[in-house]
């Protein structure tokens, strides 16, 4: 048994059995993700907490079976398909990992092409509407339309941008952060995850 401070409180860390509930072995599972980014943490918080563990929380990790996932993804799927995907990738990494721990002897999730999102394909806004969404917003706001239409940069990175990231004689945009906010309202800078994430783009004339 371990015992680590998590958000100024003392948590504690058993090792788990196959008697430990879904919820108990899941939630102690994403604790231990320290490699996570906190948006994805916070996604992962919001599907266990709103459509793993209402449904199959209690359940103990061995009486999981392949029928019991089986109903629970299909209602789910009959509702959010996309949801119901994300969901059950979520849930077969966990079982994956209790089953790497020796917690139990087989994954019960094993419903093929589950975790598939099949998304529409997304319309693609012409040129006169991204113009004229630019032009509805209002006008601290027009430039956000602007840089991620024709800069492709992301929410986080148009956050994330200061002054001295904007380069106007030679019309280039340096990223070199990006801030996210948290469910919770937290502002947080990073860095990119990767080399390709810190660059620097041109920003196309009118």
């Amino acid at each position: 048994m371990l015992q680590r401070p998590l958000g100024g409180e003392e948590r504690t860390l058993k090792s788990p059995t196959e008697e430990t509930s879904l919820k108990g072995f899941a939630d102690q599972w994403l604790d231990l993700r320290f490699d996570l980014a906190i948006r994805t943490k916070e996604l992962y918080e919001y599907l266990l907490d709103n459509h793993i563990h209402p449904t199959l929380g209690s359940f103990s990790l061995k009486n999981l079976t392949p029928s019991t996932i089986r109903v629970w993804h299909a209602e789910l799927a009959q509702r959010h398909p996309s949801t119901a995907a994300k969901s059950y990738r979520l849930l077969s990494a966990i079982m994956t990992t209790a089953v790497t721990d020796g917690v139990i002897v087989n994954s019960p999730c094993r419903i093929r092409g589950a975790g598939s999102e099949h998304a529409q394909e997304r319309p693609v806004a012409t040129a006169e509407e991204v113009r004229a969404l630019a032009d509805a917003m209002p006008g601290r706001l027009q430039l956000v339309v602007l840089l991620a239409t024709w800069c492709q940069l992301r929410r986080g990175e148009i956050l994330g941008l200061r002054r001295k990231d904007v380069d106007t004689l030679h019309s280039m945009i340096h990223i070199e952060q990006s801030r996210i906010i948290t469910r919770n309202g937290t502002s947080i800078i990073k860095s990119p995850k990767t080399r390709a994430g810190r660059r620097s783009l041109a920003v196309p004339g009118r």
